[in-house]
């Protein structure tokens, strides 16, 4: 029994060892099998990239005839390049110099432009217009610039340096025509003052002889007696010789003057004087000459002050008040933005104090704004029948 149980157990051990042999033959069987697989998809792969390859090398593949074909080709092309070449440095070459000579043509119109500007410029400079010239040298400083035409910094300096050298001359020679135009200006006024004191002194010599004849007749009449009308002739005539002798010192005194303050509150507003001198008799013919046509309306007195050396004082109140000038182009004009009272110290420090008159009537000024539409109708029929009349109305009917 032991026997069959032991040939069994040597069957079952040799039938495994059998099937293990046989597992283990297979096994490396499938191994083997496995690696030919991927040796033949290797192979595979490779034998397609040599057949691309191939394709790709068969494609680059060319004729002798068509390396022959392409070298024309490149040498067709290399020609024509050439030539593009040649005719484009040509053409740049062309284009260059028209640059230039449009260049110089700028430069030659441009230069003449702005010689030829400076040039009217400058002959238009007056001793009022500096600040207008020196705006036109610039825009056409601009102007030339904006062409092309360069000017330098340093060129637009020299040329607006030249510009305030004329403005200089142009002012000089202005001034030398002003101060001739002044003196002839004093020469007449001085005429004219002569020949006023000279009226002034025959009409007081006149009164002087009437006097003496009746003064004459009266001690006449009463023989050498006291009498109040002698003694009222004898005073007249003492007047009279001190009239004259007044009249001959103003003759002799040449600075003699009156200085005025004016305002126009209806032609300048308020706030703006007008200070003056005058040499005349009678200065209130001076203020009346400034209220002419030339302006709508008369001028207000604020200080008419008599003083032995006008000039002087004049040019005291004009040196206080000069930043205060209306016109800072023209210093020769005499209108002052400033208030009365300023003006009133100014002259007490160089004068003394004086009377004056602080508030402006502008009287027709003031009657103007109040006027009725009625009231203006009615003077102008009063002035239209002055017209058709062929008259014209006194200031006093107006």
């Amino acid at each position: 029994m032991w026997y069959v149980v032991a040939s069994l157990l040597g069957m079952a051990g040799g039938a495994l060892c059998v099937f293990l042999a046989v597992e283990i033959k297979r096994r490396r069987i499938e191994e083997q099998r496995r690696q030919n697989e991927a040796k033949e998809e290797y192979l595979r792969k490779k034998t397609r990239e040599v057949e691309e390859m191939h394709k790709v090398l068969k494609d680059r593949v060319i004729s002798y005839d068509e390396v022959q074909d392409e070298n024309k080709i490149l040498k067709q092309d290399l020609h024509n390049i050439d030539v593009n070449l040649r005719k484009s440095q040509l053409d740049y070459r062309q284009q260059q110099e028209m640059q230039e000579a449009v260049d110089l043509k700028v430069r030659e119109l441009g230069g003449r432009y702005l010689k030829e500007n400076v040039k009217w410029v400058s002959s238009s400079l007056t001793p009022n217009n500096f600040t207008r010239c020196t705006q036109r040298i610039q825009k056409v400083i601009e102007s030339c610039r904006g062409i092309g035409f360069e000017i330098s910094p340093k060129e637009e300096a020299a040329l607006l340096a030249d510009l305030q050298k004329e403005f200089a001359r142009v002012v000089r020679a202005a001034d030398e025509r002003e101060e001739q135009a002044r003196i002839k200006a004093q020469i007449r006024e001085e005429q004219r003052r002569e020949r006023e004191i000279e009226r002034e002194q025959k009409q007081l010599e006149r009164e002087r002889e009437v006097i003496q004849a009746a003064l004459q007749k009266a001690i006449a009449e009463t023989k050498d007696e006291h009498n109040a009308e002698v003694e009222r002739l004898k005073a007249k005539l003492v007047e009279a010789e001190e009239k004259s002798q007044r009249a001959m010192s103003r003759a002799q005194m040449t600075k003699s003057g009156h200085v005025y303050v004016v305002s126009n509150v209806g032609s300048f507003g308020d706030g703006i004087y007008k200070i003056g001198m005058t040499r005349r008799f009678e200065p209130m013919d001076r203020v009346k000459e400034l209220g002419d046509a030339s302006v709508p309306f008369p001028f207000d007195v604020h200080m008419m002050i008599s003083s032995d050396d006008a000039p002087s004082l004049e040019n005291a109140l004009h040196r206080a008040f000069h930043k205060l000038r209306v016109n800072k182009i023209n210093p020769r004009k005499e209108f002052f933005r400033t208030q009365i009272d300023d003006i009133n110290r100014i002259v007490t420090e160089n004068h003394g104090e004086v009377q004056y008159v602080a508030d402006a009537e502008a009287l027709e000024y003031r009657q103007s704004l109040e006027m009725t539409d009625d009231d203006q109708e009615f003077i102008e029929s009063v002035y239209d029948k002055f017209e058709d009349d062929g008259l014209e109305p006194d200031e006093d009917d107006q």
